[in-house]
Formats: structure tokens, C-alpha cells, sequence
């Protein structure tokens, strides 16, 4: 990832849906890096250089969103990143748990671009 941009983690096993993402997020600035599975983006949750805002899936090969989301706000270093769940799970069991484990937003599928992008910056200027 560039040193220079802020820095995106897309964890999406739906190619469209991550391929947006990551368009809508390299225009608004973002050095943006897109996984497709949980058991690769595992790998990626360690203490070093965590991105600033995670776009997170809950549904996911090997290992769920929500597992991924409470091992990331287990380490200290990831306490600052901006985590937006983007999901299909709209129960509001679902909801509550994702924010209830660190969260800082909870947005259902199929959702609007520019909704995703205002809450982005929402968050960007509360950080």
C-alpha cells in the first residue's frame, strides 16, 4: 500500500460488489486492498501498520465477519480503524452484536454507493 494515502481493507467474497468498493474507495483517496475470504484476511490482523477503515462482509469463507471484527478490535494498534460492516444480515440480532463487538457502522445490502461514502467520511471526521 502507498505510504501516501490512507489506507482501506475490503474483505467482500462478492467480486461486483468488491470491485465497486474499491473504485468508490480509490476515488475518495484510499490506497484500497480487497480480500475475498476470512482465512486470508486473518492473516492480515496483526499489531503492524492496521489500514484506517475497514469495509467488512459478515458472510465469508473460512472465517465469518464477526470473528474477523472481534479479533481486530482485540488488538490495541486496531483501536482507531474505522469498521463498516457491509452485509445482507439485517436482523437486528445481527446489528447489535457486530456494534456491540466495535463496529463503528452497520450498513445492510444492497446498499447505495454515495450512503457508504458519507458515512465513510462521517467517521473520518470523528476519528
Amino acid at each position: 500500500m502507498a505510504d501516501n494515502l490512507p489506507t482501506a481493507l475490503v474483505i467482500e467474497d462478492d467480486p461486483s460488489i468488491a470491485m465497486l468498493l474499491q473504485f468508490l474507495l480509490q476515488r475518495a483517496g484510499y490506497d484500497t486492498q480487497v480480500i475475498e475470504d476470512g482465512r486470508a484476511a486473518n492473516a492480515l490482523i496483526t499489531p503492524e501498520a492496521p489500514p484506517q477503515l475497514v469495509i467488512l462482509d459478515i458472510m465469508l469463507p473460512y472465517v465469518d465477519g464477526i470473528e474477523l471484527l472481534r479479533q481486530m478490535r482485540e488488538q490495541a494498534s486496531w483501536k482507531d480503524t474505522i469498521i463498516i460492516m457491509l452485509t445482507t444480515k439485517s436482523h437486528e440480532s445481527d446489528i447489535v452484536r457486530a456494534l456491540e463487538l466495535g463496529a463503528n457502522d452497520y450498513v445492510v445490502k444492497p446498499f447505495q454507493p454515495n450512503e457508504v461514502l458519507a458515512r465513510i467520511r462521517r467517521h473520518v471526521k470523528t476519528a
